[in-house]
Order: C-alpha cells, then sequence, then structure tokens
C-alpha cells in the first residue's frame, strides 16, 4: 500500500511538471490547459475549470481575470507583458491543477475504500505544503535538468573539440543537448498513464477551441472533426524558447562555468518574454518566415495531444460554456 501511495504521488509530481512545460499561457481570446480528468478554459477577462468525478458528474470551479496590462501601463510594453502574461498564467495553471488533483485525490481515496465513512472533502484535498513541493519540484527539475545538464555536457565536449571554442557553436551544441533530454522527457512520460489522460484532454481543448474559433456551435458532433495539433499550443511556444534561447546564449561574453549557468536562470524571463513576441507576430503574420519555427511545436504535439473521447470532449465544451457565460455577464462576449 505504502509503494503504490508513493507511485501515485510521483506521478502527481511529473504529471503537474509536464503541465507546467507544455503550457505556456500566451494571452489570447480563447485558450486552454488540460488537467487530471478535467480542462481549464480562459479567455481575457475569465476562466473556468471542469473535471469529471469518478461518479460520472462534472464538477465545475470558475472566476473572473483581470489584465495585468490594466493595472499598470508598464505591462502593455513589448517583452515584459509577455513575463506578464506568462506569469499570469503559470499561477492561473496552479489554481487548475490543485483543484484537477483534489478531485482525483478525493476519487482515488473514495475509490481505495482507505479513508472510511467518516472522511471528508477537505482532508484529500492536496496540502499546501504538497503544492509547494509540486512547485519546488518543477522549477529544480527544470534548472537541473534543462539548464545544468546541457552546459555540463558541452563544457565537457569543448574539451575534446577546439571548435566549441566559438560561442555560437558552443551554444548551438548546449542547445541541441536541451533538446534531446527534452524530447527524451516527453516520450518517456508519455508512457504514464496519467499523463496519457492529460494528453487526450489536452486534444479535446484543442478541438473545442477549433470550434469556437470556426464560429460553430460547441457540440461534441463538431469538434469531434477538428484536429488535434493547434499552432498557439504551448508545446509550440517551447520550442521556440529553445531556438532562441539559442541565440541569447551565445552572446553571453561569460567563460566561468558557474557564471554561464547563473546567466542561464536569470535570462529565463528575458527568453520567455521574446519568445512571448515572436509567437505573438507570427500569429499576426501568417506568411512570415517565423512562422516556421512554431512548426517543430506542431509536429511535437502528435505526442503531446492525443484523440480524445466523447467524455472528454464534453469536459472541454462545458469548461468553454462556462467561461462565456462570465464574459457574458460582464458583457465581453470572447468573440473571434
Amino acid at each position: 500500500m505504502m509503494i503504490n501511495n508513493f507511485v501515485s504521488k510521483l506521478e502527481l509530481l511529473i504529471a503537474n511538471f509536464t503541465v507546467f512545460l507544455m503550457k505556456a499561457g500566451e494571452e489570447v481570446l480563447v485558450g486552454g490547459q488540460a488537467v487530471f480528468e478535467g480542462v481549464m478554459m480562459r479567455s481575457p477577462g475569465s476562466y473556468s475549470i471542469a473535471v469529471r468525478k469518478p461518479d460520472r458528474s462534472i464538477v465545475v470551479k470558475r472566476d473572473y481575470l483581470k489584465r495585468s496590462s490594466e493595472r499598470n501601463r508598464i505591462w502593455r510594453y513589448p517583452v515584459i507583458r509577455g513575463v506578464m502574461t506568462l506569469g499570469q498564467a503559470f499561477v492561473l495553471g496552479l489554481r487548475a491543477l490543485k483543484f484537477s488533483t483534489d478531485q482525483v485525490l478525493i476519487g482515488r481515496a473514495t475509490q481505495s475504500g482507505a479513508a472510511g465513512r467518516s472522511q471528508t472533502e477537505g482532508k484529500t484535498e492536496i496540502s499546501p505544503w504538497m503544492m509547494a513541493l509540486n512547485v519546488g519540484f518543477a522549477v529544480f527539475f527544470f534548472i537541473v535538468f534543462f539548464k545544468l545538464l546541457p552546459l555540463l555536457i558541452a563544457s565537457q565536449l569543448k574539451e575534446y573539440f577546439a571548435l566549441l571554442d566559438n560561442r555560437f557553436l558552443f551554444s548551438v551544441v548546449d542547445g541541441s543537448v536541451r533538446l534531446f533530454i527534452f524530447l527524451a522527457y516527453i516520450f518517456s512520460i508519455s508512457q504514464i498513464k496519467d499523463i496519457r489522460r492529460i494528453f487526450e484532454y489536452h486534444g479535446a481543448e484543442h478541438k473545442v477551441v477549433f470550434t469556437y474559433e470556426s464560429r460553430e456551435k460547441l457540440s461534441v458532433q463538431n469538434a469531434r472533426k477538428y484536429p488535434t495539433l493547434h499552432p498557439r499550443c504551448g508545446t509550440s511556444f517551447l520550442m521556440v524558447v529553445m531556438l532562441t534561447s539559442t541565440f541569447v546564449y551565445a552572446l553571453i561574453p561569460f567563460d566561468s562555468f558557474s557564471l554561464k549557468l547563473l546567466s542561464r536562470v536569470v535570462l529565463i524571463p528575458l527568453i520567455a518574454g521574446l519568445s512571448y513576441e515572436i509567437i505573438r507576430f507570427a500569429a499576426a503574420h501568417e506568411d512570415s518566415v517565423l512562422n516556421l519555427i512554431t512548426l517543430p511545436g506542431l509536429w511535437l504535439q502528435k505526442v503531446t495531444t492525443r484523440e480524445p473521447s466523447d467524455d472528454q470532449l464534453e469536459i472541454a465544451i462545458r469548461a468553454l460554456d462556462e467561461t462565456i457565460i462570465l464574459e457574458n455577464a460582464e458583457g465581453q462576449l470572447a468573440v473571434i
């Protein structure tokens, strides 16, 4: 039993980190995020989370959002707006993951019969320390595997290949190692049951967003015909981040390993902001050559999205419906 509980919690940690990676939080009219047994949909002014409970009922959480650009004019400037948008998306993603994870824990405890008749919902919710552990795990994992390890491998190769004294070539090798680790991670965790379920909900989210953008009625039948690959997905954003970081790191003049590593951590907000602007520009200029760098993200979505069931499409539709209801209540219908 203790081993099963440990494995279950480890899967939750890995799944949460994967969602953190995949969800870029780009500011769009309508977008979403797959969570445990559910979907979170957001518009400029509101969001809604719909989760399927073990008894097949749907539980919903919804609320209003305030754009960071409405709080201070500085958040409207290029690069800065990207950092703030991604920060807001990260916080919102945490709320969505906590809500859905709570439902998963409640369902698993009920099914196992380990909780007893006196169990209350509050006792099965994920605790603040567990949520902090998730965030800490995500940050630690990200720095070690996507900053430290690629830099270490590239530095070791530099000892054998004099060509890597060139900063640009060194950065290309560093970026290639980082990309390889990322792809290996995605392909590996796609074999985990909980992750496969999230990827199915990810596909449902994309299909429903496509349906909405096509101005069609939100129904399972209409959503079913659309693809699971969406050009604004956070997976595409991540690929842009990796390409952008390669060029930015090539400009860093430090030779010390520790200073190189420190700069890679410190420059995370800048790289995220620049990548956001590239994605934004590419979306507004479909004929731009910059659209080419989003193609690898679309290819990778063949792994990070899977064909959803009708029940999963129903969840995504419910989440978007609830979001639109809030927008209508404020007189701000999220039209395309």
